[in-house]
């Protein structure tokens, strides 16, 4: 099945004409294309979304930070699925992002999709402002790069869901990137890199915010991506809006004081379990 509309070699010179451009950009590296991929194909993909939490395998985020739904590995996902997440984790799509991130390590995909996949918000939902975990659970690689498929036809504006980017002291949003079909958001995942959707989505009832989500991993990075611990790569960290989002700045208030007091193996065991869905 082709998933482009260009060949490879004009993908990975798409790649390194956008260098520039995405290691520049407000408020960290980051990217999208519009009508990215094959529209027919990437329908066909859409065709196979899953009703998503009548699943055993499926992953309910119910609290303060978020409140969606995902898959988890790739069991869900369908013939047209896996032939193009397998060509997201495929050589020439991952030479394309080391053209364009200019990362020097090399990439690596995550076929174990942790964290990744399907992933849906409905009215109300939302994900709150947060940096990504570190480090795979498993590999212990480091995480580099997000990639996020939009799946939304005929999405509006008024609909809300805005994937928005945010300065690293949490000031205000720089860019928010409107969750439509067949759009491709690309960024680095850093300490910094404060992202989310982080209003209520305002959808119909009949509609819901459907993406497929895939990351990047190198075996190691630049020291200066991260402040924090090894231990502690492995969570997502949230955030509140200043001035916004009580519930995540009391939580985040009262992580800093827990930090400061309890011994590590007792702050890390609680985190653990705020963390889960």
């Amino acid at each position: 099945m082709d998933f482009l509309n260009i060949s490879i070699e004009e993908l990975l010179e798409l790649g390194k004409k956008h260098s520039a451009e995405y290691q520049n950009a407000a408020p960290f590296p980051n990217i999208y294309f519009d009508d990215f991929f094959n529209a027919d194909a990437l329908k066909k993909v859409l065709s196979e979304f899953p009703e998503l939490g009548n699943d055993k395998t499926d992953i309910k985020f119910e609290n303060p930070y978020q409140l969606k739904l995902a898959t988890k590995g790739e069991y869900r996902f369908e013939d047209a699925t896996k032939a193009f997440v397998h060509f997201l984790n495929s050589q020439p799509f991952l030479e394309f992002l080391q053209n364009l991130t200019g990362i020097k390590e090399t990439l690596l995909p995550d076929p174990y999709f942790e964290g990744a996949g399907f992933h849906e918000i409905k009215p109300g939902g939302y994900l709150k402002m947060h940096v990504d975990f570190h480090k795979h659970k498993t590999s212990l690689l480091d995480r580099r790069v997000n990639i996020l498929v939009y799946l939304n036809e005929d999405w509006k504006d008024e609909y809300g869901g805005h994937f928005e980017l945010w300065e690293r002291d949490m000031s205000k949003s720089v860019k928010r990137i409107l969750p439509v079909f067949n759009r491709l958001a690309i960024f680095s995942t850093t300490d910094y890199s404060w992202h989310g959707h982080p209003d209520p989505l305002t959808c119909p009832p009949d509609r819901s915010r459907r993406s497929l989500a895939l990351y990047y991993y190198t075996n190691g990075r630049p020291a200066e991506e991260v402040q924090v611990k090894d231990d502690e790569r492995t969570l997502t960290t949230f955030v509140g809006r200043k001035g916004m989002d009580a519930n995540v700045n009391k939580y985040t208030t009262i992580r800093t004081i827990a930090k400061s007091i309890l011994p590590p193996i007792i702050f890390i065991a609680v985190k653990k379990i705020r963390n889960k869905p």
